[in-house]
């Protein structure tokens, strides 16, 4: 490939764009492409792919090297190119409308409710980038891009290249260096901009008018963690970021948290908090702003030939990221939050029978593809990267690492070149290890079987699925209760090499003890406790005094309930006694919500409000003693502010919750965000009228307050507001954005008796596959992952198994469907277990 050269006009109007694109590229063997076997009468077997509105009638005129072209041969979104008409060099020209989209996918428009203005930015990923431009949409056709743009005049724009405005309502966006497909983006509309500038590369973050005010509080923050990560990568690959300028625009109906465009990463406009930000919420858009940009080099300056390399990008943007927060910002302890917020979103994907290896997962097209970007491609991932550097030494990593960026600098590679560039620097064959822990799926099962004599042993159980003879370097950590009532601590180093490993050093006391393995996170396993720690646990959690061996312990008691090895009231009562004293910030948080969604999912109705009033006392419970002052300040902004959030989302006590209405807890008056989880409470519980939640919305008119009132609306107990939701949801009529039609579902499906929203569980599914006619894959795959029908009853599971049974199910949604019910198996059988009653 050589170059596209594109001019938007995105000054027509509100439903349409003009496309007009020239295309240069070489063809290497042009008799070959017009006798590929299968290709009858001498046509072509090139094509370019293009979507424009209404099919060929949107193309408005095609030449191929001067030659016109007959738009009536475009089907199914691609263009034959007639081998007639091709030369060793060629330029193809394309004028075509295109359609604005509003589904988070290719030119997405939005109209923000707070002042009516559109904005628009454009997302090519994973295949959308044909319904901007023309072009040959695959990872491995790089090419550079030069783009104009006309918009109204007092737009702005931003994008790969550098833009310079000609005249009122014209921009150019500057050459970029070679690029895939998948990367390319324009952002145009009255954005707001903060610039600043570091080590002689220009900087810029961007946002809607109507978040100037958060835009303004954030920037400096988000320049700092910015400016660090840049000095970090360099340092690190020796390689300075090669892109020109770098700009990070906060947008709005984002699927994802955000994308790594070379020189203009778009991100979702909620991390612009507006109310009472956590540190731990801070520390997860820092962990963003420095995965993406850990992409420049991982994804962007080398990409991955195909799909099927997908943990090229996604592993070492995710490993990279955690590294530098840890070592380059005020964020040390990031390791943590990786161990309680990431690594259970693998863990997740692994217990389901969809589960993959890291690297070579199958990708035969797009929609393969992209449901693997999933916990295993990135949690998973960088877990195993942390072992290879555990197993093969940091300093050959890191050179092996900058070889492969070196050697395949704007261009393409694949794993067999990563992993020879890394074993060539190791000095050691690292294709066994590979083949274990990247090209097998699966994770082991590490038990410390202890004996009478207190010596201790690592038992490495692979999973029989999934043979695999996979080495592991981890801590075991033995936790002791004193006389005086304090814990001691023990950590020794083990390298587990077989399936039953002597831990030399471990002296374990029969009783009143917790034996910890993988204390320091550094693997990826299940991790199975012996009757005496399960016991004890609880007791001791909150004394653990290293934050990654908390984290742990809380991982190995959800990922066991999930696996229904640990009784759900063990980790309440675990909740509930170490909890209040959770001194850090992301483990208070992440461990807060997870206690509502297990609540939620593994508790049966007819206890699950004892449950939840449980939480919200042990909510109250941590805020009295902040108002008390028996905490420090540094804990109460914290942590006091997730417990005023665990109690909004767990109480029943309606009565308060007005209360907090008129009144919130200190430090979170005027908080938008937090009334709507009060709000929402209010109208899931039955306790506020549909005419109170319409005032509600009238007084935040913003997008935040839209997506908020809708869920609230849709989680209202009330069959014929479950049946309007229902409805906004499966019709293309309606009209909805992307995070509109999330919402409503996630709402929907909110519900305190199964009852109410049994009947729509069938339908939902049975309408899924018509939703991608009229919404992009990201879109349906979102929804899918984030409001599959939660209703825990064996009927859900049945419908499920009923929708499966359809031949006709395309491979993509049979493959969604088995992977998101199986939460919906995983708590159907542990309540069957754990509560017999609830059958």
């Amino acid at each position: 490939m050589h170059r596209y050269d594109i001019a938007l006009d995105l000054d027509r109007g509100p439903e349409h764009f003009e496309s007009v694109t020239s295309v240069t590229f070489s063809v290497a063997d042009v008799a070959g492409v017009a006798g590929v076997a299968g290709v009858a009468g001498g046509e072509s077997a090139l094509w370019i792919d293009v979507a424009p509105a209404g099919g060929a009638a949107g193309l408005r005129e095609v030449t191929l090297n001067g030659i016109p072209l007959a738009v009536q041969s475009w089907a199914d979104g691609r263009l034959p190119l007639p081998a007639a008409a091709l030369r060793a060099d060629n330029e193809l020209r394309v004028h075509a409308t295109m359609a604005y989209r509003r589904d988070g996918s290719g030119l997405h428009r939005a109209v923000d409710p707070a002042d009516g203005e559109a904005y628009l930015y454009q997302q090519s990923f994973l295949d959308a980038a044909p319904s901007v431009f023309p072009c040959f949409d695959q990872p491995d056709l790089k090419a550079r891009y030069a783009v104009r743009v006309q918009t109204p005049a007092h737009w702005v724009v931003v994008g790969n290249g550098a833009a310079t405005q000609l005249t009122a309502g014209v921009w150019e966006l500057a050459l970029t260096q070679p690029i895939s497909t998948y990367l390319v983006t324009v952002c145009a509309g009255p954005y707001v901009s903060i610039r600043s500038e570091h080590d002689g590369i220009p900087l810029g973050v961007h946002a809607r008018a109507s978040l100037a005010t958060e835009l303004q509080r954030w920037a400096p923050q988000i320049f700092e963690v910015t400016k660090a990560a840049l000095d970090a990568y360099h340092a690190l690959f020796g390689i300075r970021y090669p892109f020109g300028e770098y700009h990070q625009v906060f947008v709005p109906d984002f699927n994802a948290l955000a994308m790594e465009n070379p020189g203009c990463v778009t991100l979702r406009d909620a991390l612009l908090f507006r109310g009472a930000a956590t540190p731990a919420d801070v520390l997860r858009r820092s962990r963003t702003v420095v995965h993406e940009m850990a992409h420049m080099w991982f994804g962007d300056l080398v990409t991955m030939t195909w799909w099927d390399d997908l943990w090229l990008n996604e592993s070492f943007a995710e490993y990279l990221a955690h590294r530098v927060l840890t070592s380059a910002t005020e964020f040390a302890d990031a390791w943590v939050d990786f161990g309680i917020l990431r690594k259970p979103w693998g863990y997740a994907g692994e217990r389901a029978p969809t589960t993959h290896p890291v690297a070579g997962a199958p990708a035969e097209n797009a929609q393969d593809a992209l449901a693997n970007f999933d916990g295993i491609s990135y949690a998973k991932g960088a877990s195993a990267i942390r072992q290879l550097i555990a197993y093969a030494g940091d300093a050959g990593f890191i050179a092996g690492v900058s070889t492969y960026l070196r050697e395949h600098a704007f261009g393409n590679g694949t794993f067999d070149e990563f992993l020879a560039a890394v074993s060539a620097a190791c000095g050691r064959d690292l294709r066994p290890w590979a083949q274990a822990w990247l090209l097998t799926a699966g994770r082991d099962t590490l038990t410390v079987v202890v004996e009478a004599d207190g010596k201790a042993s690592v038992v490495r159980t692979p999973p029989t699925a999934y043979p695999a003879s996979r080495p592991h370097v981890l801590d075991v950590g033995v936790y002791a209760v004193q006389p005086s009532g304090g814990v001691s601590e023990e950590v020794t180093r083990v390298v587990v090499d077989a399936d039953v490993t002597s831990a030399s050093g471990v002296s374990v006391p029969a009783r009143d003890r917790v034996v910890l393995p993988n204390c320091s996170d550094l693997t990826w396993a299940a991790l199975d406790l012996d009757p005496e720690s399960l016991r004890v646990l609880p007791s001791v959690l909150a004394q653990l005094a290293d934050p990654l061996a908390r984290s742990v312990a809380w991982q190995s008691l959800s990922d066991g309930v999930a696996r229904g090895d640990v009784d759900p009231r063990v980790a309440i009562a675990a909740f509930e006694q170490a909890w209040p004293r959770e001194s850090y910030p992301a483990l208070a948080q992440v461990v807060a919500d997870d206690l509502v969604a297990l609540v939620r999912r593994f508790v049966p109705e007819a206890s699950a409000r004892a449950q939840f009033d449980r939480l919200a006392a042990i909510g109250l419970g941590v805020l009295e003693q902040a108002v008390e002052g028996t905490v420090g300040a540094e804990l109460f902004a914290g942590q006091a502010v997730v417990a005023a959030q665990l109690v909004a989302r767990s109480s029943s006590d309606a009565g308060l919750l007005r209360e907090w209405l008129e009144s919130p807890p200190a430090g979170l008056a005027g908080d938008v965000d937090f009334r709507w989880a009060v709000v929402t409470s209010l109208a899931a519980s039955g306790a506020l009228s549909l005419g109170e939640l319409d005032l509600q919305s009238e007084a935040d008119r913003s997008t935040s307050g839209r997506l908020a009132y809708l869920y609230a609306r849709a989680a209202m107990p009330d069959s014929a507001v479950k049946r309007w939701a229902f409805d906004q949801v499966v019709s293309p009529r309606a009209g909805l954005t992307n995070h509109e039609q999330l919402e409503l579902a996630r709402g929907l499906w909110r519900a305190p008796d199964p009852a109410l929203v049994r009947e729509f569980v069938a339908p939902f599914l049975a309408a899924v596959p018509g939703m991608h006619e009229w919404m992009g894959a990201d879109a349906v795959h979102h929804l899918l992952r984030f409001a599959f029908p939660a209703v825990v009853e064996r009927a859900t599971l049945e419908r499920v198994d009923e929708a499966l049974a359809d031949p006709g199910l395309p491979p993509a949604l049979q493959r969604a469907y088995i992977e998101r019910a199986w939460p919906v198996r995983e708590a159907v059988a542990s309540r069957e277990h754990w509560w017999p009653e609830s059958r």
